[in-house]
């Protein structure tokens, strides 16, 4: 199956983090966009929001989409109905995220196709106080994550993932025996490290409190890197709540309170 065009595609995907100066013009856009819409949804609850300014783009990539939560159009066209919005924000935003993801894997797959490569930037949602100011965005549309793109000028390896024994479970999920848990650990390390993956981009996260460094860039990989990062940061959701009550959000009665 790995000689379909398609899943090739899909498996040769990678992050790009250099560009060319060459900018994706309209008639390419256009399509990675609708490719984007024609994803699977809920209830089309998203939007985009293109910046094309190289100069403040990260990386400086010739395009910055970022793709939002929207539920202010749904709003608008239930009060053409004479509707009002009873669903909690929970649902609503857990609907959203699904519709917001599968468009934006939608616009990445259209767009490897095209000879353009991509990369998701996952901290959107700490900066939403910041994105709504730059766009100018209504109540009730909440910025999800971001993805630049442009023509590549760099070309790295996929990066590793989990062997598919570790993902994939048929009829119920596994009690993981420790060698299961060492082999996917070790598949995801020795990938990384075979790439210098960490060292070339001098990624890793440095240690907090008391814990000592016993990690070099000689065998500092993924499983300690994602490890670093889930075990130091963002232990409270209050900034995060915070964020979505700016948008317009409440997901908990003290949210609501601190929104307004």
């Amino acid at each position: 199956m790995t000689d379909n065009p398609i899943i090739q595609t899909m498996l040769n995907r990678k992050s790009i983090r250099h560009y060319k100066q060459e900018s994706p013009t309209d008639e390419v856009i256009a399509p990675i966009v609708r490719a984007g819409q024609q994803a699977p949804f809920a209830s089309q609850l998203y939007s985009l929001l293109l910046s094309r300014d190289k100069e403040r783009n990260p990386f400086g990539a010739p395009l910055l989409f970022t793709i939002c939560v929207d539920s202010h159009k749904l709003e608008l066209i239930m009060a053409k109905r004479n509707w009002q919005l009873v669903t909690n924000d929970l649902s609503l935003l857990l609907f959203g995220i699904q519709d917001a993801s599968l468009m934006a894997e939608n616009m990445v797959i259209a767009a490897e196709s095209l000879g353009l490569g991509s990369c998701f930037l996952g901290g959107a949602p700490y900066r939403a106080e910041e994105i709504v100011k730059e766009y100018k965005l209504p109540k009730r549309v909440f910025p999800l994550v971001q993805l630049v793109m442009g023509y590549p000028a760099e070309n790295p390896p996929p990066r590793p993932r989990y062997p598919m024994e570790f993902v994939l479970f048929e009829d119920e999920y596994p009690e993981f025996s420790e060698e299961m848990i060492s082999k996917a650990m070790t598949e995801m390390d020795e990938g990384y490290l075979a790439q210098d993956y960490y060292r070339k981009g001098n990624f890793k996260i440095p240690l907090q409190g008391d814990r000592e460094e016993t990690f070099t860039f000689d065998n500092y990989g993924w499983t300690e890197h994602i490890s670093r990062k889930w075990g130091q940061w963002h232990a409270s959701p209050k900034d995060l709540l915070k964020q979505f009550a700016k948008c317009g959000f409440h997901i908990t009665e003290v949210d609501q309170n601190e929104g307004k």
